[in-house]
């Protein structure tokens, strides 16, 4: 297929679709592996944008805010800029009919999360801001005539020539689709399905990060994985999260004796995430059961004001205005990804990345609350008006070979991450893991896809030897005294875990 003229975006979330709309009228083929509104992790995001908009607020403030939680890892410079553009993309998300909560008089409600010194958290629906932000956007993509929507389609495979993008080969019920094109945008989400506990998709294991690796794109800070320390314990998968925002309201965590551990710690429950995941943890660990307990804070008021996080705990026979709701880390938000400017740009020519398959540097070491969807929104733009002004190479490779790609089994790859590349890490533990890893990323399917991505973290992990943000190392715990951010390609990754498999080495 020729799609020369046309951007090529890849993912059905709000960073695709927000790109989607930012480039009209120019022509866009989104490519989305389900229907729109089904396998993104924006419609499950239960806390929303956050922006400088109260009287007693600033971008001066959002911005420490954000640099302290990304503990000496933030760019501040592209950091000021996203945080600087929040409240003309809250403006421009209430044009598209997104319901914002309001107050009495019309004024947006802002919401309280943790590591936010001010009330900036702009909500839709109470818990369910990703689904309506996403119902307003997808009903105006829909309406879009310059944005052709393939639902149903995933893609596999850039081609490349000459360190430039000159195709995509996708995957459709019919067979491999190759579509020649010059610019493609990944914005596909994180790498939550890379553990046996998380809360995005099961099917977002970082493809689109496989993608771009295996082309020889550049990627960023890939070993800071944020866990969310208050996750619903339950079979359920994904795992239903139990949003900060409940912690805000003022729900402590106790232990199954009602012991509140978190009450000497600097912030209590609305320390920074890693602080409250590892401390989580570490109850676990310990044998002990972990509840996240609402009955003073909020009490009979829960269902009105958590109306979708109380349909998931009564679904799981808990009554979080009598009960308290038990609750484990899970995998949340990855801040590494594809490295890219401020603009999306990546390091191979005709690529570009949004939303949190990007790194951008906003994020640091450890994503401030709310900060995801915000950024997804905004560089959309960024991206948009970078992608507008480039004018295509002619270049073009024609591939008559496409392979059709098998699905793959993820459970060996979940396994591996969940026990050695998780909440705490170690460096044998991640050595041990790089070599299972590799033995799984020789292959063409979706198994070597995610083994890829979870070699590259596990390698990055393994050279950072300090504990810092999300990234925890039991043997190295102390924080380095110069902050440094890591890349790395996937031919790096692959040479260093031979060091640790060498008999299977060819």
């Amino acid at each position: 297929m020729d799609a020369t003229g046309s951007c090529i975006i890849i993912g059905g979330g709000l960073a695709g679709l927000s790109t989607a709309l930012a480039l009209a009228p120019m022509p866009v083929i989104l490519l989305s592996k389900a229907p729109l509104g089904f396998e993104a992790s924006s419609v499950l995001a239960q806390g929303g944008l956050a922006a400088s908009l109260g009287p007693d607020d600033g971008l001066a403030l959002h911005l420490a805010d954000t640099l302290k939680a990304g503990d000496g890892l933030c760019d501040p410079a592209v950091a000021r800029a996203i945080l600087g553009a929040a409240p003309a993309a809250i403006e421009n998300l209430i044009r598209l009919d997104a319901p914002f909560d309001r107050d009495a008089d019309g004024r947006l409600l802002l919401g309280l999360e943790a590591a936010h010194s001010r009330r900036r958290i702009v909500h839709a629906g109470g818990d369910s801001s990703g689904r309506e932000i996403m119902r307003a956007v997808i009903e105006r993509v829909r309406r879009t005539p310059s944005i052709t929507l393939l639902e149903g389609i995933a893609a596999r495979r850039l081609v490349v020539e000459d360190d430039a993008v000159t195709g995509l080969i996708a995957d459709a019920d019919g067979g491999p689709i190759l579509f020649a094109c010059n610019r493609v945008v990944v914005a596909t989400g994180g790498v939550g399905g890379l553990y046996r506990y998380g809360t995005n998709p099961a099917g977002s294991f970082g493809e689109g990060l496989a993608i771009a690796a295996r082309a020889g794109a550049l990627m960023g800070d890939l070993e800071f994985v944020q866990f969310h320390p208050t996750a619903l314990d339950s079979d359920a998968s994904p795992l239903k999260l139990i949003s900060e925002t409940v912690r805000g309201e003022g729900a402590i965590l106790v232990d199954e004796r009602g012991r509140r551990f978190m009450a000497d710690v600097e912030g209590a429950e609305l320390a920074p995430r890693d602080v409250v995941a590892r401390a989580v943890h570490a109850q676990l660990a310990a044998g002990h059961r972990v509840f996240l307990d609402a009955r003073k804070a909020i009490g009979a008021g829960f269902s009105q004001r958590f109306p979708a996080i109380a349909g998931f705990c009564h679904a799981a026979g808990v009554d979080p205005a009598t009960q308290p709701i038990p609750v484990r880390p899970a995998a949340h938000y990855h801040m590494g990804g594809i490295k890219v400017d401020l603009t999306g740009r990546a390091s191979l020519e005709g690529l570009w990345a949004c939303g949190e398959a990007a790194c951008t540097g906003l994020h640091g070491a450890n994503r401030l609350a709310s900060n995801s969807l915000l950024e997804a929104v905004v560089c959309a733009q960024f991206v948009a008006e970078s992608v507008a002004g480039e004018s295509p190479p002619r270049r073009r490779k024609l591939v008559t070979d496409l392979p059709a790609l098998a699905r793959g089994d993820l459970a060996p790859v979940r396994n591996i991450m969940s026990r050695a590349v998780g909440v705490l890490r170690d460096g044998e533990g991640l050595r041990d893991a790089a070599a299972a890893l590799f033995a799984l990323a020789r292959d063409e399917d979706a198994t070597s896809d995610a083994a890829i991505v979870g070699l590259m973290i596990a390698v990055a992990a393994l050279r950072r030897e300090e504990s810092r943000g999300a990234h925890a190392r039991t043997d190295f715990p102390a924080v380095a005294a110069k902050a440094q951010r890591t890349t790395l390609r996937l031919s790096d990754a692959m040479r260093a875990a031979q060091e640790f498999a060498p008999e299977l080495v060819d």
